[in-house]
């Protein structure tokens, strides 16, 4: 008979306890841990099973194994492709997250039209919403619904075996969040129920070569809510972003076993839904002012592509005893970093003023080859000055105040070549491209004096 047992269980990280404390012994967060309850059965030694022993499993050969990236199930939704590394593979299981309203059941419900219209088998399992507001959705974007069945259904067991009876290659779960499991004693989109719904699905997606893609919510921080351990299991994580208020999405890959982690996708949302943008750099380009003081453009590598963006900056006198530093799509480290070199390599001093960093189009800015533009924009808006009218900037800035090389420059400047840009500073040794001027720079003050002569 099934023996009841209470433990404690971190809502961060999904690590158990037999007793109460403060501090979490894995993640170390503080006040996470709560009491849940458990069915404890006996081991098969205990119910006359044998001595307990396993038996041995079953071993392959790695030179036997397919040298073969199997078929690849194409959305049709070219961004969404291209993050996934060319394609769903069978067996798979994609996680997507993003904020609420950013666009996460539009882009897998348009996946999934997409994928019916190709002659697959598609079962939706709509948790969150009724299938007339599923309905409702699609009648908007323009989805004719053929190839899709809806499975209205929160039950994790019920939902994978009303897919299986569909005959579905592809299932989509909207979302992991209003999904449970049978059997454990904690609320739909606890910790211990994304757990075990991901160690299911897991099992399923392979076991049956189903691709499966779950949507999933994020939290404050930015990261998908529920413990770690779901992105640890899954094939692919997606992060979903865009700027508050702004036409684009950017689609990025932070995980992906059959891909590249460092490809993202642009889209537009429109009144029919996304569409994916094939020409990234106008789009972030676009409405561009460089009369304007603070504004710099630079090229940075995403994935396979080069996207030139366009750096904003904006500095006032401050009021307050400790001047505001607010940075959007820019780590606000790096920019007190960049700010500190400004000051002490460069001589411009913004100890007493609000700064404002900003990336256009939302695109969160990782790639160092950017701070050279970025600090070009912060000295644009401390002095108040406009920029040179055509002039882009690449290259990495060191504490020291050296303009440190970039990968892939050529491409870089081929990129703002094409946008209409004639001349960029780049770091020493850079050869320019046909149409692009490099104007070699060595240091953070050496780009200063070559503004101010400009």
């Amino acid at each position: 008979m099934a023996k009841v047992q209470r433990g404690y269980r971190c809502s961060a990280c999904g690590f158990e306890a037999a007793a109460y404390a403060g501090r979490c012994l894995q993640c170390q967060a503080w006040n996470t841990l709560e009491q849940f309850e458990k069915s404890a059965r006996p081991g098969p030694a205990a119910r006359g099973g044998g001595n307990g022993a396993a038996l041995p499993a079953r071993s392959i050969s790695l030179a036997d194994v397919p040298d073969e990236p199997g078929r690849r199930l194409l959305t049709e939704i070219p961004e969404f492709d291209r993050v996934l590394g060319g394609g769903m593979v069978p067996g798979s299981l994609v996680l997507v997250g993003g904020d609420p309203g950013i666009g996460k059941s539009t882009l897998v419900l348009q996946a999934a039209a997409r994928l019916a219209a190709a002659g697959r088998n598609v079962a939706y399992v709509c948790g969150e919403e009724s299938p007339r507001q599923v309905r409702l959705r699609a009648s908007r974007l323009g989805v004719p619904g053929d190839g899709i069945s809806l499975v209205p259904e929160t039950n994790l067991e019920s939902a994978l075996a009303a897919a299986e009876a569909l005959g579905a290659s592809v299932t989509i779960i909207d979302s992991i969040q209003s999904i449970y499991v049978e059997g454990l004693e904690t609320r739909s989109g606890g910790p211990a129920q994304l757990a075990e719904a991901g160690a299911r699905l897991v099992g399923w997606a392979k076991s049956n070569e189903i691709a499966t893609v779950l949507t999933g919510h994020v939290t404050k921080g930015g990261e998908i809510a529920g413990p770690r351990l779901l992105e640890h299991l899954v094939d692919a994580v997606l992060y979903f972003e865009g700027a508050e208020g702004g036409a684009l999405r950017v689609l990025r890959a932070v995980k992906n076993r059959f891909g590249a982690t460092d490809e993202v996708g642009v889209f537009e949302m429109t009144g029919e839904g996304l569409r994916s943008v094939e020409n990234p750099s106008a789009a972030f380009l676009d409405a561009i002012d460089q009369s304007a003081s603070g504004c710099a453009v630079t090229a940075v590598i995403e994935g396979t592509r080069p996207i030139a963006v366009e750096v904003q900056a904006l500095a006032v006198p401050s009021f307050l005893a400790s001047p505001r530093r607010i940075a959007s799509g820019l780590e606000t480290a790096r920019l007190h970093l960049l700010l500190a070199v400004l000051a002490r390599r460069g001589g411009m001093n913004a100890g007493q003023m609000d700064v404002v960093a900003t990336v256009s189009g939302g695109l969160r800015l990782r790639d160092p080859g950017a701070d050279l533009a970025v600090v070009a924009a912060l000295a644009s808006a401390i002095g108040d000055r406009p920029l040179p009218a055509g002039t882009a900037f690449l290259g990495e800035v060191a504490l020291s105040g050296a303009i440190r090389g970039v990968q892939q420059a050529q491409r870089r400047l081929a990129e703002l070549g094409r946008l209409g840009f004639r001349r960029c500073y780049v770091p020493p040794g850079t050869k320019g491209v046909e149409g692009v001027t490099a104007v070699p720079v060595a240091t953070v003050r050496d780009v200063l004096a070559a503004l101010k002569s400009a």
